[in-house]
């Protein structure tokens, strides 16, 4: 995963309060995504979202839920500090990939 700017620390920054489970699934997505650009933090997201969906629907299903929710979070709040003019375009994406059916 290409970490453009410094976004590694950033990200290590953000995960550095949270339940240690939850980072460490974080993160497990986060190695999946391609790239650490918000958009490979939005990819990651939706992996960890479908793997949620896939799981049996119960408790185990949660950590994957939680770490989608924090993917995309983060994806959202790192365009936010990387550019600005970009946060909107994103979240729209992101909401038109998912579509209405989930």
């Amino acid at each position: 995963m290409a970490d453009p700017v410094g976004l590694s620390d950033w990200l290590e920054a953000q995960l550095a309060g949270a339940p240690i489970e939850l980072a460490e699934r974080t993160r497990y997505f986060l190695r999946q995504s391609p790239s650490a650009d918000p958009e490979g933090l939005a990819l990651a997201a939706e992996q960890a979202l479908t793997r949620a969906i896939a799981t049996s629907p119960d408790r185990r299903a949660a950590l994957d839920l939680l770490a989608a929710d924090a993917l995309v979070t983060l994806a959202l709040a790192a365009s936010v500090e990387l550019d600005p003019a970009g946060f909107e375009r994103l979240a729209i994406a992101i909401r038109e990939r998912q579509g209405t059916d989930r």
